[in-house]
């Protein structure tokens, strides 16, 4: 199969190459953008079994001298207690500013990783090989990095690009169905922002029948995204669709519920909501809830709509007595809406059933 490269046109511009056996290659791919250094490799206690042999046979053939390090997984392990660890090893490691940091793994290990590149002698270049299909079509491009508070998800954070994402679809082989579901709530996000041809072809089932094809498509429409508005002070907080629920339904469960599971639910209940309180020109709930389905994403809640509206007033998306809502109007268009914090709890209430 045909590797498909995408390019990133922020500052600095980098490329997201899609297709089988990229990381077997990662290492001879990287020498055009990574002159020889040292590369510490972050992963974690899932991935780094599966695949941190392959990539650090393939570093090390290449000439790049490697160390590694693996934190436990989870979403409860993205925290500042991780982030503190990594870098204590990066530092006993002794890697310099001209030295580089890869994030090997899942949306966590991406997200771990890039922070600690961020803020590790006050930044030094990271390499996204992202091994989940949630890390592939979204987190793994635009340079958003964090990791999460007793408060809430994502608090802490920084923004930096990546040098290079190279995903590794055969990757793809070795993800439990929850997993790959996490990833596909991403992929209908994106088809409910990029419109009907995207939307259509999961409805179809491209998503299982050819996987690249559609991360293709999430990464090409994320990148226009992010080539507009690198720093999310306005389009790029669409990208945010359902998460405003879906971090609330985090936050609630403990982590329990997955990333992509709880995206789909506050993408289902913000759908309802906003055609019953008639902010959507076309209507697209019974869709949406359809197509989750058939990617095994059931967006039933077992939270209560008050509890949900007090965990989402620790959103970053909230800002003194309001907070901005990403409201879908039709298929291929959603708006920022923001509303009193005292609505909040009315406007879920209104999605919150079926």
């Amino acid at each position: 199969m045909q590797i498909e490269t995408i390019p990133i046109r922020t500052e600095p511009a980098y490329e997201a190459a899609i297709g089988p056996g990229l990381l077997r290659e990662c290492g001879a791919r990287l020498t055009a953008v990574i002159p020889r250094c040292r590369i510490a490799v972050v992963t974690d206690s899932t991935v780094g079994p599966l695949y941190l042999e392959t990539v650090t046979v393939s570093l090390r053939k290449a000439g790049y001298p490697v160390c590694a390090y693996t934190f436990p997984a989870g979403e409860e392990h993205k925290n500042l207690t991780t982030l503190s660890a990594i870098l204590e090893f990066l530092a006993a490691e002794r890697l310099t500013r001209t030295d580089c940091l890869i994030a090997l793994g899942g949306g966590v290990a991406g997200d771990m990783a890039g922070f600690a590149a961020a803020v590790y002698l006050r930044g030094i270049r990271f390499v996204q090989l992202p091994t989940t299909l949630l890390a592939m079509v979204d987190s793994s491009v635009g340079g958003k990095t964090a990791v999460d508070l007793e408060a809430g998800k994502n608090l802490a954070g920084a923004f930096l690009q990546p040098a290079a994402v190279l995903c590794d679809t055969d990757c793809l082989g070795t993800l439990p169905p929850n997993v790959f579901a996490d990833g596909a709530a991403e992929a209908v996000k994106t088809g409910v922002l990029c419109g009907e041809e995207l939307f259509a072809a999961l409805e179809r089932g491209m998503l299982r029948e050819n996987p690249a094809k559609i991360i293709s498509r999430c990464i090409a429409y994320k990148a226009g995204v992010v080539e507009r508005d690198e720093r999310e002070q306005g389009e790029r907080k669409l990208l945010n669709l359902g998460h405003t629920v879906g971090h609330a339904i985090e936050k609630c469960s403990g982590y329990a519920v997955s990333h992509g599971h709880a995206v789909a639910a506050g993408m289902a209940i913000m759908a309802r909501s906003a055609q019953r309180l008639g902010w959507m020109e076309e209507p697209l709930a019974d869709r949406l809830g359809a197509v989750l389905r058939s990617l095994t994403l059931h967006p039933g809640i077992s939270y209560s709509a008050e509890r949900l509206a007090e965990a989402a007033l620790a959103d970053k998306k909230r800002a003194g007595d309001h907070i901005t809502l990403v409201v879908p109007k039709r298929m291929g268009e959603c708006e920022l809406k923001t509303v009193p914090v005292k609505d909040l709890l009315s406007i879920i209430r209104a999605g919150w059933e079926e």
